[in-house]
């Protein structure tokens, strides 16, 4: 079965940096897009800054975009993405609507503008789900929270 693909015709972007790098797939290994630092922030372990990615959106009705740290980040800057996972819908579109990485630093770090924090994808909306109450569930149980173990 061959698997069709939609294109998207257009987001508008407002880069509210000149010294970042335009957007740009990670070419040739995802369909993610990474994001940039686009300031110099130095932080002591246990302080928390939003971070500046430096671009504004508008994205089309009906998609989101979900901002996750890179593989690397914690590695590479000792920070961690406080929500864990961005979520920009398409109502946050305005000229001074900057995406932001809040970050908290588990070691003293320095993060220099251009420096690859995090990465997007854009993912169309859930659709609208109505929920049905009933007593019981039809499926078997596979025994509860953590119920798979360790190994």
């Amino acid at each position: 079965m061959q698997e069709t693909q939609e294109i998207m015709k257009k987001i508008l972007i407002r880069y509210v940096s000149d010294q970042i790098e335009k957007l740009t797939y990670i070419d040739g290994k995802s369909d993610w897009i990474d994001l940039r630092a686009a300031e110099n922030v130095v932080l002591k372990k246990g302080e928390f800054r939003l971070i500046s990615l430096g671009v504004c959106m508008q994205l089309p009705e009906g998609y989101e975009a979900h901002i996750v740290p890179r593989s690397s980040t914690f590695k590479n800057f000792g920070i961690i993405q406080t929500n864990h996972c961005g979520i920009v819908d398409a109502s946050y579109c305005g000229n001074n609507d900057v995406w932001m990485f809040p970050a908290l630093a588990v070691r003293d770090t320095e993060i220099r503008i251009n420096d690859r924090i995090c990465q997007f994808r854009i993912m169309k909306n859930q659709p609208r789900i109505l929920f049905e109450e009933v007593e019981a569930l039809e499926g078997t149980d596979r025994g509860g929270f953590g119920s798979t173990g360790v190994k």
